[in-house]
């Protein structure tokens, strides 16, 4: 199948609209990036070790939001479809089920970061100071875990039926919390005892905790949009096959992508304790330059899956096209943000001379590779699970991270024992691997297909047990 002949598109209607979504869910990933930016930048008068150890640490968050992620944008790609046709009661159902397995994999991690947190630690580094400080870290990020599970699952069902605004104002309220306690707990403010490291984390559990209050307060003031943990046990074996089928892949993607990328800090830190504490600066500089890429490729899946819910083939066809000629521009601009940060961040990092090394160039390479991260993203995680096609992205991560990527940067580090700048270069190949079967496969148009069902409810009733 191939995609619809595309016929004129009105700019007007398709500008507004994508604007509409676009401008918060930036905002919203401006405000997660500077989250994470405070933390190094605050741990950056602390001291290397702390930086290193958290940055460390802080890769379970990243694959526990990948898990999130994965099962919020599985969700999400059900509801918006099911916004578009009208359909509130399968919405609910929808995020029971996506409740029921992010509560769950949530529980897991807590439990191992309140009980064994050296024990995770082990996995990314040898050094001892870093296992201590990381652990004590991990431990009062236990709490914050917990609430993540909720919460984001809640914040996806409310983009995919356009309610942005309300997620981006809670995502401010916990930015704002976050900046405040960190300082409050990192350099002993108001009485409070100096926790460096462990400080962040109490303040990242904390504003998380107040996020989850507010989140039931706007779920008490909405009235179809209901957070009710309650909804987990709605049963519709429909509704849970379709979720199964195509949210589980979408989980799989993110989760494979995750720890595909957590392997790369892996690979790192069995190298160079200057190149981890580098690579964590450059993180943070990555994030915002892949900000407003990513939140075009979030904002474009939320539209094409309300339009594909209608039934509205050609026009999703004609959306899509345009998305991605939005998705160069901006993943121009957040190569030109990249590269003008370079000198910010070497003038304010607080490194040896070998970390500074690998953070100039680490951030040239940089420069390019969101380019590769934007074209991915837009198709891989917005067109195509728009459109319920999951199952591409799975396998295409899948053999690029685990079958390219992670294999190729053990054998560069460990077997050829190449210098730290090469594997890193290496790594940040996987992008543009991908790109001939991505582009190869949107140009196909397989993955533009209505996935609702009609009278889902018409031979059952709900069950609530």
């Amino acid at each position: 199948m191939n995609l619809p002949k595309l016929k004129k598109l009105d700019e007007n209607t398709f500008g507004g609209q994508i604007t509409k979504l676009v401008v918060p869910i930036v905002l919203q990933n401006l405000l997660s990036a500077s989250v994470n930016s405070t933390d190094v930048i605050m741990l950056n008068f602390v001291g290397q070790s702390s930086i290193s150890a958290v940055s460390l640490a802080a890769q379970y968050t990243s694959v526990l939001f990948m898990v999130f992620f994965g099962l919020g944008t599985g969700a999400s790609m059900l509801c918006a479809q099911y916004y578009g046709k009208g359909d509130y009661r399968a919405i609910s159902a929808i995020q029971g089920i996506a409740l029921r397995f992010s509560m769950a994999i949530s529980t897991v991690f807590a439990v191992m970061a309140l009980t064994a947190p050296e024990l995770m630690m082990t996995l990314f580094t040898k050094d001892p100071e870093l296992i201590t400080l990381g652990a004590g870290y991990l431990r009062y990020l236990s709490v914050s875990f917990f609430c993540c599970g909720i919460i984001e699952v809640y914040l996806s069902v409310l983009r995919s039926v356009s309610r942005v605004m309300i997620s981006t104002a809670l995502n401010t309220f916990t930015f704002c919390m976050n900046i405040l306690l960190n300082a409050v707990f990192i350099f002993g403010l108001f009485g409070a005892p100096k926790l460096g490291a462990a400080g962040v984390a109490i303040a990242t559990s904390l504003s998380r905790l107040m996020e989850l209050g507010l989140c039931m307060i706007v779920s008490a003031r909405s009235e179809h949009i209901k957070l009710r943990l309650s909804a987990m046990f709605i049963r519709n074996k429909l509704l849970f096959q379709d979720f199964v089928r195509l949210s589980l892949p979408a989980l799989g993607n993110d989760v494979v992508w995750g720890i595909g990328f957590s392997m790369y800090s892996v690979i790192i830190g069995h190298m160079s304790s200057d190149a981890v504490a580098a690579n964590s600066f450059v993180v943070v500089v990555r994030n915002f330059g892949t900000i407003l890429c990513f939140g075009l490729g979030n904002a474009g899946g939320i539209l094409l899956g309300q339009k594909i819910g209608e039934n509205r083939m050609e026009e999703a066809a004609l959306y899509t096209k345009k998305l991605m000629k939005l998705t160069v521009i901006t993943g121009a601009i957040g190569g030109l943000i990249v590269l003008a940060s370079i000198p910010i961040v070497m003038n304010f990092a607080s490194l040896t001379d070998t970390g500074m090394y690998y953070l100039k160039n680490m951030l040239l390479i940089n420069t390019y590779y969101v380019m590769g991260q934007a074209v991915n993203t837009t198709l891989i995680a917005g067109a195509f699970r728009a459109g319920g096609d999951s199952r591409f992205g799975f396998f295409c991560d899948l053999i690029d991270m685990w079958g390219y990527a992670v294999p190729l940067g053990f054998f560069a580090a460990f077997v050829l024992k190449l210098p730290v700048m090469w594997v890193y270069f290496l790594l940040c190949t996987d992008e543009f691997v991908k790109w001939p079967w991505v582009i190869h496969h949107y140009r196909s148009g397989k993955w533009l297909k209505n996935i609702t069902r009609d009278n889902l409810f018409a031979e059952q009733t709900a069950e609530i047990g």
